[in-house]
């Protein structure tokens, strides 16, 4: 099966109220053509799973800028302020959550678990909600996995199976991401043919990669 599509194909599969993962950590990481291309769609009302939302002008903060997004579900917001502000506005949902804990719940929504026991959170208001256990004399919360609809990721080189390369800090989010969503849709900095990387390099294999699009560069 062909992988490599255009950008516009790429977004076909993206409508009003989907629940998507971005991957990336303040900007670096995050898919820049990708996030391009989503603004100049408009799609509305998206649930968006991600480590932050960036900067205003940067990565996943332009969507927050555009008022795409209903809900948030990231670790922190401080380095965007429209991010703040809508939140108090009541304009956007914002579910925080402690930045370990994110990325074991995808990990979670990844490896088909039910969720797992930690105790980041106990007596504080990370707890609201949730069901705690004591297990041999401990709290612990119970936090349930997260998965998304589409998967929008960014690789510094991927061949046309989708096996993916990424470069040094950019890999933060993206390969637990690229588990965890029904579609996965990769831009790559560099597109090669099957067999130019080396298998030892492969980070994530192109088994659970749906789609590639060409990227222009950018935030890795």
């Amino acid at each position: 099966m062909e992988k490599v599509i255009s950008i516009e194909k790429a977004l076909d599969k993206i409508n009003d109220g989907a629940t998507i993962m971005i991957g990336g950590f303040l900007g670096v990481g995050n898919p820049p053509t990708l996030v391009d291309a989503l603004i100049k769609k408009n799609v509305k009302n998206l649930t968006l799973i991600a480590n932050d939302t960036a900067r205003p002008d940067l990565g996943i903060g332009k969507l927050v800028v555009n008022k795409q997004l209903k809900k948030a579900i990231v670790s922190h917001i401080g380095t965007n302020a429209e991010t703040g502000r809508q939140m108090i506005a009541g304009e956007l949902s914002v579910d925080l959550i402690p930045q370990g804990t994110l990325a074991e719940r995808i990990r979670c929504g990844g490896a088909g678990l039910g969720g797992f026991l930690t105790p980041t959170g106990v007596g504080t208001i990370v707890e609201d909600g949730k069901q705690r256990l004591v297990l041999s004399g401990k709290s612990y919360l119970l936090e349930m996995p997260l998965r998304a609809d589409i998967a929008l990721l960014y690789a510094q080189k991927a061949d046309k199976f989708g096996n993916l390369v990424f470069r040094r800090s950019s890999r933060n989010f993206n390969p637990i991401m690229a588990f965890a969503a029904d579609v996965v849709i990769v831009e790559a900095k560099e597109i090669v043919e099957i067999g130019q990387i080396d298998p030892d390099e492969v980070m994530v294999t192109g088994v659970v990669v749906d789609w590639l699009v060409q990227g222009k560069g950018g935030n890795a």
